[in-house]
């Protein structure tokens, strides 16, 4: 099968800084510009030659940025493929050349399909014409033909839900029924590509997930799908495969989950998972410092201060006391504003109590599957002997703060919102009809 979309080597460069503010030349500016124009040219020449000859290196780097670096990729025909990179990384960039909008610097680009494009919502809404008239001025603009933006009209103002409306002047209209017939417009266009920018960070939570059931909808009718969005959840619920730029170069491609797990743990953490414990200053005065470190082990087993929503998270902590103990860990999960959520503790369990002393070593405690929405955490430690049960040897405040990533656990591609707390938690729903509801 051919690839729908074929990337080799592409780059795209740009100019730092502005040529400055248009000024009126003299004859002498003239005579001398059109003197230097020719030594310009062979100085292009020469530079042209070089990037044959040396790639896209250039002597004059300093002076320009690579948005793009020799990037290469290739996608099939259906394939969802979601794009994550930090900003400035060359997400919209590379959008922005498959759109034909901008020219690459070198390289090349192949697509065989007509193209949609969802690069910023409302480009080509004209204010002073009304909903109607912009819809066909869209339309025409994305490609789409009278008949079918006809066939479309009904489909396009039930989805944005501006019917009332549609005669009047797009001023008046509030932002959120201005984006909403803005997308209303380019998501029914019928393409075998879309790409699609960001059009998630617009609008309330509402409209975020209908424009995402269309996105869905899009990509389960074969049409392939280029998918830039900061939203991890929309990423695993809608793409088969994701790909990761940095530095405008291809870091990786592969399993959604993979790669945002690897985006998040690179971009997001604030350690590596693993932090010292001799001189922390959340320890408290009367302890003895017999905790020497602290290490998150998330996911698989790996050390990472990143764990996803609903993945276990084991907290391994090494110690070493004057004389030999029975350990005890105590962990405490509070929130980034301090608000305790759950403890746990082995002496409560009596986990280990009949194990023999130990001087030195090391005690993990296996928190399971995090009941936690995406966020920032962090861990109080409390540790003892079973041979003292009337106190904790070493107490550490904020021994470590981990972060919680999202992540499509219901597979709808929806999240919590923030507002409703800082834990998960499953429920089910059942609905009967009573007995005036029965036909």
């Amino acid at each position: 099968m051919r690839a729908i979309i074929r990337i080799e080597k592409l780059s795209k460069r740009y100019r730092i800084g502005s040529r400055g503010t248009a000024r009126y030349e003299t004859l002498r500016d003239t005579i001398v510009r059109g003197v230097r124009m020719p030594l310009r040219a062979a100085r292009r020449m020469l530079d042209g030659s070089r990037t044959e000859n040396q790639g896209v290196a250039r002597h004059d780097d300093a002076k320009y940025i690579w948005a793009l670096r020799d990037l290469s990729l290739e996608i099939m025909p259906g394939e969802v493929v979601g794009i994550l990179g930090r900003n400035g990384a060359g997400k919209s960039t590379l959008l922005k050349v498959l759109s034909r909008i901008t020219a690459p610097t070198s390289g090349r680009a192949e697509l065989y399909g007509r193209v949609g494009s969802l690069l910023e919502v409302g480009t080509g809404f004209h204010p002073e014409l009304t909903g109607r008239e912009n819809i066909y001025l869209m339309g025409a603009i994305l490609g789409m033909r009278r008949a079918e933006i006809n066939r479309k009209f009904d489909e396009m103002l039930a989805f944005a839900g501006v019917e009332r409306f549609v005669d009047t002047p797009i001023k008046f209209y509030s932002s959120g029924m201005f984006v909403r017939l803005a997308f209303a417009v380019a998501a029914h266009l019928e393409t075998e590509i879309l790409l699609v920018d960001e059009v998630l960070a617009v609008g309330d939570a509402a409209f975020q997930r209908k424009c995402l059931g269309k996105i869905g909808d899009v990509a389960r009718h074969g049409r392939t799908v280029l998918f830039v969005s900061h939203n991890m959840a929309s990423i695993e619920a809608l793409c088969s495969s994701c790909i990761l730029i940095n530095g405008g170069e291809l870091e990786a491609k592969g399993d959604p989950a993979q790669i945002v797990m690897r985006y998040m743990a690179a971009e997001l953490s604030a350690h590596e998972g693993s932090r010292a414990l001799i001189g922390h200053q959340g320890r408290t005065g009367i302890s003895n410092p017999l905790m020497k470190s602290v290490s998150l082990l998330a996911g698989a087993g790996q050390t990472s201060g990143m764990v996803r929503m609903d993945e276990p998270l084991d907290v391994r902590v090494e110690f070493e006391a004057e004389a030999a103990i029975r350990p005890v860990l105590g962990v405490s999960v509070r929130t980034a504003e301090g608000m305790p959520l759950f403890g746990v503790n082995n002496r409560w369990t009596n986990d280990g109590i009949e194990d023999d002393p130990i001087r030195a070593g090391t005690i993990t405690c296996s928190l399971g599957k995090l009941p936690l929405m995406p966020g920032m955490y962090f861990l109080d430690l409390f540790f003892g002997d079973f041979g003292d049960p009337t106190r904790d040897l070493d107490v550490v405040r904020e021994a470590i703060s981990f972060e919680v990533a999202p992540a499509d656990i219901f597979g709808s591609g929806a999240l919590t919102p923030a507002s409703e707390g800082p834990l998960l938690w499953r429920a089910s729903w059942s609905a009967q009809a009573g007995r005036e509801g029965k036909q």
